[in-house]
């Protein structure tokens, strides 16, 4: 059991895990963006976040799924860099939001170890 264990940290933490996924197969997906035959992948964010909460960090890559509805090309790689780029700044923002609360928890803890004084 950690040393720190709040839901808030959990969930930040969770958070932060899922993004970091999302970014990596955002990253392959355009890596690939001109491999014939490649499909797009993604994760719903709601429900691998759910997933992550309830402690199940390693099924992450379990739950990437193609993405339906797509354009595919004659080549038949449906990745569009438009949607990409878009998913990989929401992803971003995400990360980022995460990280700065997370920050904020951790200075609670400090303030309190500190006995308030706030540095």
């Amino acid at each position: 059991m950690p040393l720190i264990d709040s839901a808030a940290l959990r969930f930040l933490g969770a958070s932060l895990d899922v993004n970091a996924h999302r970014q990596a197969l955002i990253s392959s997906n355009m890596a690939n963006i001109d491999t014939p035959g490649y499909r797009t992948r993604d994760i719903d964010f709601r429900k691998a976040l759910a997933s992550a909460i309830s402690g199940a960090e390693a099924s992450l890559p379990a739950v990437a799924r193609k993405v339906q509805g797509l354009i595919e090309r004659p080549d038949g790689n449906n990745v569009n860099a438009d949607r990409e780029s878009l998913q990989l700044a929401v992803t971003q923002l995400r990360f980022t939001l995460s990280s700065q609360l997370l920050k904020g928890e951790f200075h609670k803890l400090l303030s309190a170890i500190n006995g308030g004084s706030g540095s």
